[in-house]
């Protein structure tokens, strides 16, 4: 039957996820621009991350008729191969956080690098890219590795628990071609690093919800340096807060959080979102969950008052 709206249905899937803005920011942009659309969870339990798993649930959402998926922690990197095709961004930093299913096929994109690299234009613009230590080596932080280098970044040094993530973040900026010296550091080299860093970037879960706490001792921050985390909830970590009082230069990870949901959103409608509206509903998001309010989704976008 001609001129029948179609339905969208998206989802994230990851590990504590629950507490993620992501599906509100596009149900309430999808209602701005007229479409019916659903965004469902899938929070992984331990025995679901695992590529075999991971698989049968994408093939699955193919089956159900998803039109596209977000993937999060810790799933980026294990995604990448079960999926049909992939982006150029994609195949250079080796992790995705989107799916887009057109009939039939998937194809994986990764907005974490775009998102982080306009998020960083705006909230620190004119800083200092000499030196920066980036924390962490998963998924999330071979994006933000890969958008530094793009942004400028002389020297950038990775620190990681895991040798071979960190070798292979390196790896895969290398191949990008830029004179940008990277190299990987174990726990010890850290605070040595940070005497000379300009910028810190945290990209770990540490400081969410479901992983408290603060990447690195507090007494090696500088108010000389700017620090930027990439997690969102909370808000303001105890990272920045830590920094915040110190008196550095800050971005917290909401415009990233925002432009990856924006990004994401029209990819997978193929239409332009209303990113200064969705930074809105974001400041409402966050504002009703520190009041205690729930945050249903209003027609007009707007909390009711």
């Amino acid at each position: 039957m001609s001129g029948v709206r179609r339905s969208t249905l998206t989802g994230l899937v990851g590990q504590g996820i629950g507490p993620s803005l992501t599906p509100e920011l596009h149900e309430r942009e999808a209602e701005r621009q007229g479409l019916r659309y659903v965004y469902k969870t899938v929070d992984l339990v331990d025995d679901d991350v695992d590529p075999d798993r991971l698989g049968q649930l994408v093939r699955s959402a193919v089956r159900l008729g998803f039109d596209g998926l977000n993937v999060t922690h810790p799933v980026k990197q294990m995604t990448v191969p079960l999926v049909d095709r992939v982006s150029a961004e994609v195949a250079a930093v080796g992790a995705l956080n989107t799916v887009v299913v057109t009939d039939g096929a998937t194809v994986g994109h990764n907005t974490d690098l775009t998102a982080f690299e306009r998020s960083f234009t705006d909230g620190l613009p004119g800083v200092s890219l000499a030196d920066v230590v980036l924390l962490g080596a998963g998924g999330a932080g071979t994006a933000v590795a890969h958008a530094l280098v793009r942004l400028g970044v002389q020297r950038l040094r990775v620190v990681d628990p895991d040798r071979d993530r960190g070798a292979a973040l390196v790896e895969s900026v290398q191949r990008l071609g830029s004179n940008a010296n990277v190299e990987v550091l174990d726990r010890s080299g850290l605070e040595a690093a940070m005497r000379d860093a300009a910028g810190l970037v945290n990209a770990t879960p540490v400081g969410m919800a479901h992983h408290p706490g603060i990447p690195l001792p507090e007494e090696q921050l500088r108010p000389t340096t700017w620090v930027a985390d990439i997690v969102y909830r909370p808000l303001r970590t105890r990272l920045l807060r830590a920094a915040e009082a110190l008196g550095c230069q800050t971005l917290s990870g909401a415009g990233m959080a925002v432009h990856q949901a924006a990004d994401a959103f029209e990819l997978i409608t193929g239409r332009a979102a209303d990113r200064s509206a969705m930074f809105h509903d974001f400041d409402l998001l966050v504002a009703a969950e520190a009041d205690g309010e729930p945050m249903a989704r209003e027609p007009s976008g707007e909390r009711k008052q």
